[in-house]
């Protein structure tokens, strides 16, 4: 099942976005004209990654600097080791879906 969650023109490039979808923290991220979804949760400590900083497509926990791709969720830097959960996105009529996925 598809949740809507934003409307695509309120996404800043390169900004992450955070959102509740059936109970589960979300960020969604537009990079490069493409949307992606992680959970927005650092699988080092389970901190939020909401406030880290983004680069490129990548973005920093702010609590103890792991690093994860923001398309992906794949974790690039310690002290994570486990990627976080992405998820599935589509566009329709404006509106960003997310799918959730286990």
């Amino acid at each position: 099942m598809y949740y809507p969650v934003c409307d695509l023109a309120d996404l800043k490039p390169n900004v992450p976005s955070t959102f509740e979808v059936d109970d589960r923290f979300v960020l969604v991220t537009l990079i490069d004209g493409e949307v992606y979804c992680i959970d927005d949760v650092c699988t080092h400590d389970g901190g939020t990654l909401g406030e880290g900083e983004v680069d490129g497509n990548c973005i920093s926990c702010p609590r103890h600097g792991a690093k994860f791709d923001l398309r992906s969720g794949d974790a690039l830097t310690m002290p994570a080791t486990e990627a976080t959960c992405s998820h599935d996105i589509k566009v329709e009529e404006g509106k960003v879906l997310v799918q959730l996925r286990d």
